[in-house]
């Protein structure tokens, strides 16, 4: 899948899909095709990491 390229943008892509399709970060990546390191790193980036508990990039 194609990520959108622009950080801010990623991160409401990806904050509203865990939202509302996935249940953890390891499920969003497995169905869209995606490295979880790649996009942590992406995130990281712009000072976001991903909270495990509220399962969402803080």
């Amino acid at each position: 899948m194609n990520l959108p390229k622009d950080p801010v943008i990623l991160l409401s892509f990806v904050n509203t899909k865990l939202r509302d399709e996935y249940h953890s970060l390891e499920e969003l990546c497995e169905e869209l095709g995606v490295e979880k390191d790649r996009l942590v790193g992406l995130l990281g980036e712009i000072d976001y990491e991903y909270d495990k508990t509220s399962n969402r990039f803080v």
